[in-house]
């Protein structure tokens, strides 16, 4: 039975969801149909600009991102804080920027005098409205209804364009966090569609690469990814608990390792994250080649797999083993 999409995000538990979605009818969300030959490349802008776009409306920051030839990842951060100090007026403001609002808001906003009747309606439409703007599953409708569109206008059709709803994982902590980042950065890589980071297109750590080469080039209109914070201590923490240069070199040394054509290689010298984290080499590869298999709605340390599933209701989880290989502590 399909899970309730409530049990598979819950903020209060953590913030943090890896999210997929897939096209059906052997559409193409970008890349080259073999069959046609004709291109899709550029549906790529669509989704990265879109996704961009809603980040800065929803109280919602972007981790990480690959864009594939007919599937997308995100790795996702509620901004819970963000969001409960909205403003009525910033609620407002947002929410009318992706749908047409109601003209109860619109005289608020004009700062017109209101009823107790369109009082009480306003506050009942401003709770609602904050809410959505933490909501990945609103973030996810917006983003997927405006790239149906666009794509079945293109492509002079009408019909369903994704499989179904999107695929989620709770990240129950920092191993969890990096493991998936990871895991959706090295897409191209381990697709054999780029064979570096810097050309692994349409992806986070190009776009991180790329900025730290030449931050003039960064568009100032758009909403930056979330921020790697490892500097800041633990109650100070706002962005990803680590430093982007360990990161970098963890994310270096695991693509050669996970190339076709590198099958097998290890450096001599393992990164400073592998050696902190007390993760081993075999456990970590694996994990990024296979962590969307490996696990089913969450991933964390396993007591707190299990503890998340039993708060809902559940009886088992998968991935135990993965689990304690990158959990050794």
């Amino acid at each position: 039975m399909t899970t309730a999409r409530r049990q598979l995000i819950d903020a209060e538990s953590t913030p943090f969801y890896h999210v997929i979605n897939r096209c059906v009818r052997r559409a193409f969300l970008c890349g080259e149909d073999a069959l046609s030959g004709r291109s899709y490349e550029h549906r790529r802008g669509w989704i990265v600009d879109k996704i961009r776009q809603l980040s800065s409306i929803f109280c919602i920051d972007v981790c990480a991102y690959a864009v594939m030839s007919n599937h997308y990842h995100l790795v996702l951060k509620i901004d819970l804080a963000a969001q409960q100090s909205l403003s009525p007026f910033e609620v407002i403001e947002r929410w009318t920027l992706l749908f047409s609002g109601n003209p109860v808001a619109a005289k608020f906003l004009k700062d017109d005098s209101l009823s107790e009747g369109e009082r009480i309606l306003l506050d009942t439409l401003i709770s609602d409205w904050q809410e959505r703007l933490g909501s990945i599953s609103w973030f996810m409708r917006c983003l997927n209804e405006d790239i149906a569109r666009k794509a079945n206008r293109e492509d002079s059709c009408k019909g369903v364009f994704w499989e179904g709803r999107f695929k989620s994982q709770a990240l129950l902590d920092e191993q969890a966090l990096l493991a998936c980042m990871m895991y959706v950065d090295l897409n191209p890589i381990r697709a054999g569609i780029a064979d570096s980071l810097q050309t692994s297109d349409y992806t986070s750590i190009q776009e991180r690469i790329e900025e730290v080469a030449e931050p003039a080039t960064v568009n100032a209109s758009l909403k930056p990814l979330l921020q790697f914070d490892g500097a800041a201590t633990a109650a100070e923490q706002s962005g990803i608990p680590f430093h982007f240069a360990d990161y970098l070199e963890l994310i270096d040394w695991t693509g050669r390792a996970v190339r076709e054509d590198k099958r097998g290689f290890i450096a001599c010298s393992r990164p400073k994250l592998l050696l902190e984290l007390g993760i081993s080499d075999d456990a970590w590869i694996t994990s990024a080649k296979e962590f969307r298999r490996q696990y089913s709605g969450m991933s964390g340390r396993w007591d707190a797999m299990c503890a998340m599933k039993a708060k809902y209701g559940g009886k088992w989880c998968r991935g135990k083993q993965q689990s304690q290989a990158i959990h050794p502590h």
